[in-house]
């Protein structure tokens, strides 16, 4: 077996032509580099695949306590309900818990090998696949909540948004309902993705399908669905039967952009949502949608996360089921005849 000679931060001194101390602060982003220079080191440490060591200062003590949260944002109540359950169920076990809001991959990375926490529960859909397998390698427990990816100290939280999209679907057949518009979240994100798989499918089964002349992107935005729905009215296209929003934060805004436009919910189209967050019970008299489990999202993200650190059990896949929630803005279809 031939031995491969691991990358020190010496060697990445060398290439960048910089000193070891200026490589640790652009690796550990203290900010005190020229941006130019930091991006130069960055992409010496990139390319010559250099691992942070993680025997150094950072391990002098066994372990921080202290548990990563790596979020691209926290904007929107499923954040912060989120983030309320794991911080409760981190200061339940004795851990501190430190929020890092980035999309920056190479601070992501540097804060979770330069071992400054314990572990980590991610929901960065972002990253690369290079820096999973860097991860997956660093052998420091890891619990995804936006993906399926499971091995010895990697666990997946995820909901069962695949089932919920059958579930919105079914429901609306039921309705009578036959031309449905879909109001996507974040391009590529997995919640999106199998929400919509399970929408689809279950309408196909039906022998019906999903017009992309009907597929509108919201970025699960208030304001982004707004702007989407408005124009999409005042284009003259045909409204659709009904409109699933991929959340409930574009289920609301889709509804204002049409009560705007002059159009009542239910009465000329039903709108559904997804998530339940707290102000789909109220607005416009109650919004019919999926309630995800987001309280026990977090508990048990920080559960499996221990276990690995703890080395109580490897890593575990957990789908969390919804549950569908009936409300006001769903209606049987009164258009039957106009779109047959």
């Amino acid at each position: 077996m031939i031995a491969i000679k691991k990358v020190t931060i010496k060697d990445v001194a060398r290439q960048a032509n910089v000193s070891i101390s200026t490589v640790s602060n652009a690796l550990n982003d203290i900010n005190v580099l020229h941006p130019d220079t930091k991006a130069h080191i960055l992409k010496v440490a990139k390319d010559l695949n250099y691992i942070p060591n993680l025997h150094g200062k950072n391990l002098k003590a066994k372990n921080t306590k202290t548990l990563g949260l790596f979020l691209r944002s926290i904007k929107g109540p499923y954040y912060g309900t989120l983030v309320d359950s794991i911080a409760n169920e981190c200061e339940k076990y004795g851990y501190d818990l430190s929020v890092f809001i980035t999309k920056n991959e190479s601070a992501t990375i540097n804060n979770i090998m330069g071992r400054k926490v314990d572990g980590a529960i991610l929901l960065n859909e972002w990253l690369t696949e290079d820096n999973l397998d860097l991860l997956e390698n660093s052998m420091i427990p890891l619990v995804f909540l936006d993906r399926e990816k499971i091995g010895k100290y990697i666990s997946s939280v995820v909901f069962s948004s695949y089932k919920g999209g059958e579930m919105v679907a079914r429901h609306l057949l039921q309705l009578g309902h036959k031309k449905i518009g879909y109001i996507h979240g974040v391009e590529d994100q997995y919640d999106d993705k199998e929400r919509f798989r399970g929408f689809q499918n279950t309408l196909e089964k039906a022998g019906l399908s999903v017009d992309e002349n009907n597929c509108l992107y919201g970025l699960f935005e208030e304001e982004t669905t707004f702007n989407e729905v408005k124009q999409f009215i005042r284009s003259g296209k045909e409204l659709p039967d009904a409109f699933f929003a991929a959340n409930d934060l574009s289920a609301i805004g889709c509804i204002k952009a049409l009560q705007s436009e002059g159009y009542a919910v239910p009465q000329d189209i039903t709108v559904i949502g997804f998530d339940d967050i707290e102000l789909s019970a109220y607005f416009n008299n109650g919004i019919t949608t999926v309630r995800n489990p987001i309280v026990k999202q977090g508990v048990k993200a920080v559960e499996r996360l221990l276990n690995m650190i703890t080395n109580k059990d490897t890593g575990k896949l957990d789908k969390l089921d919804g549950e569908l929630i009936i409300r006001n803005s769903c209606s049987s279809n009164r258009r039957l005849t106009s779109h047959s």
